[in-house]
């Protein structure tokens, strides 16, 4: 008399293939969570591999240029003496040459006066009557100053001419968090602020400063 062959052994084999099935596809994710960086929205490293990023570019340049900047900057009222006495050997001495006009670090101390979408006309004791000059503020921070400042960010560094101008504004955007978002820069006519800057002379009547630390007294 022939029997039948239990299902049982099969059944049991089949639990057992996903029962391995499941332990090995929970291993795989886990892997895959151990081997991924997460990131916030919006972060330094919310970018793919080899893209660049104004925002990790701006956050890890920005100290550098800022320590550069102070470490060369010029007395107001000593650089002006010494562009009006022989601008090319003033721009040798203390400027970086930009393209367009060349670079000079400056230090001041003055009063703030009247406020023009964030340009604050500055009195600089020791300035002659020209130049005079001025401070930008914010919100919105002009110019690639801050990037052609020390001479060492050049376009060659980088993949094309966009990323090169990104790297212009993530530069003003960072100067902006660290020196000017503690500050009401909205009230400042009037105030006695203690300045290192840069500006680009572009016209020798008006030096428009970009800063790297602004101290309110």
């Amino acid at each position: 008399m022939s029997t039948v062959p239990s299902a049982a052994p099969r059944r049991n084999k089949a639990q057992i293939r996903s029962a391995v099935a499941a332990a090995l596809a929970v291993a795989l994710v886990a892997a895959m969570a151990l081997d991924t960086t997460w990131v916030r929205s919006g972060g330094a490293g919310d970018v793919p591999p080899g893209t660049f990023s104004p925002l990790a570019y701006g956050q890890k340049t920005f100290p550098a240029v800022q320590k550069a900047i102070q470490g060369r900057a010029v007395p107001a009222s000593a650089l002006a003496a010494a562009i009006a006495k022989d601008p090319a050997a003033a721009a040798k001495q203390y400027g970086v040459e930009s393209g367009v006009g060349v670079e000079y670090p400056v230090s001041f101390t003055g009063v703030l006066g009247d406020g023009d979408f964030g340009n604050y006309d500055v009195r600089v004791d020791g300035m002659p009557d020209t130049p005079k000059v001025a401070l930008q503020t914010g919100p919105a921070i002009m110019g690639t100053d801050l990037r052609d400042a020390t001479g060492t960010i050049q376009f060659g560094q980088f993949t094309n001419q966009i990323d090169y101008q990104n790297a212009g504004s993530a530069l003003n955007k960072e100067m902006k968090k660290q020196v000017l978002s503690k500050l009401d820069t909205t009230d400042l006519k009037g105030k006695t602020v203690s300045v290192v800057g840069v500006f680009q002379l572009t016209d020798p009547a008006r030096w428009l400063v970009t800063p790297v630390s602004l101290e309110v007294k």
